[in-house]
């Protein structure tokens, strides 16, 4: 009896595997037919690849001051113009994109750790462990994000070094927002414990972290990508917010939402509007990029989403 158990195990774990790969080429296809999402896909391909290659792009450091061309218009040497220090303002957007995308995608992946435990666990053993998991989530969820992240920012906020704002900043955002994929996994995984795959991981004697994390888990990842790719710019929006605010990265770490607050003073927002359209420019270019790119998946990863 085990030994059928063996096979029929091995005979589901290729279907499943012949399945995942069936289910990414479709995506892809799918995904291709969205002339928005490919757009979407291209520019941040751009934004990312400028901001890895900052040292080469520009010849400037990043907190190199000259006072002496303190808060120039844009010119062949300065493209950008420069700040209130005389640094140059484009080297510095380059910069700070390297911050904001780096805070989205390591509050995604605080997220995402969250938010697998919590429903992994909840979906697959329900009870008592289902009812303690989702109720914190929930009361988490039941918070207005903005209002808390700017309450525990101002909290912790006294309490880190000016360096470590940032990574205080990153996992305040990935807290606050694993909820929401912890009970879009949980569903998946109520629904998924019940098919017959896992009925022969059970006649195999496999351990549950096992079950669910090379078993359940795996089937729910093209939701979980879809899910993490509109989180990314979700956290960009919230850094960009918190730092607005100066709750979140504060100089001279440059981010585009702590270069956007040059817009607060009335001279620079009338007379120098190289000091804040770019930085805004560049958030709305990188929230609408990723936000187009994960309703391409959304729609290629379910197609009657969109109807």
């Amino acid at each position: 009896m085990k030994s059928e158990a063996i096979k029929k195990a091995d005979a589901q774990k290729k279907n499943e595997e012949q399945e995942v790969v069936g289910l990414w080429e479709m995506v892809w296809a799918n995904f291709k037919k969205n002339k928005l999402a490919v757009f979407g896909l291209i520019a941040i391909s751009i934004l990312i690849l400028l901001v890895i290659l900052a040292p080469i792009i520009t010849p400037y450091e990043r907190d190199a001051v000259d006072l002496l061309n303190a808060e120039q218009p844009p010119s062949m040497s300065h493209w950008l113009g420069t700040d209130e220090l005389g640094r140059d303002y484009f080297t510095r957007i380059l910069y700070g994109g390297r911050i904001s995308l780096k805070v989205g995608l390591f509050s995604v992946g605080v997220s995402l750790v969250l938010g697998i435990l919590f429903g992994g666990v909840s979906g697959f053993y329900g009870g008592w462990i289902d009812n303690i998991l989702m109720r914190i989530a929930e009361i988490i969820y039941s918070f207005p994000f903005l209002p808390l992240a700017i309450t525990l920012s101002a909290i912790l906020g006294t309490k880190v070094s000016t360096e470590n704002k940032m990574y205080m900043v990153m996992v305040i955002i990935g807290v606050l927002r694993f909820p929401g994929l912890a009970r879009m996994i949980r569903g998946q995984i109520l629904t998924l414990r019940e098919q017959e795959f896992m009925q022969a991981a059970t006649a195999l004697g496999l351990s549950d972290s096992r079950k669910i994390f090379r078993h359940l888990i795996p089937n729910t990842f093209a939701y979980i990508i879809v899910n993490a790719t509109l989180g990314v710019a979700g956290a960009i929006m919230s850094e960009s917010a918190l730092s607005f605010l100066g709750l979140g990265v504060v100089p001279p770490i440059p981010t585009w939402g702590n270069m956007v607050t040059y817009a607060t003073r009335s001279y620079v927002l009338k007379n120098m509007p190289w000091l804040w359209i770019p930085p805004g420019f560049c958030i709305f270019i990188a929230v609408m990029s990723i936000n187009l790119m994960g309703d391409g998946l959304r729609d290629a990863v379910d197609p009657k989403s969109n109807r």
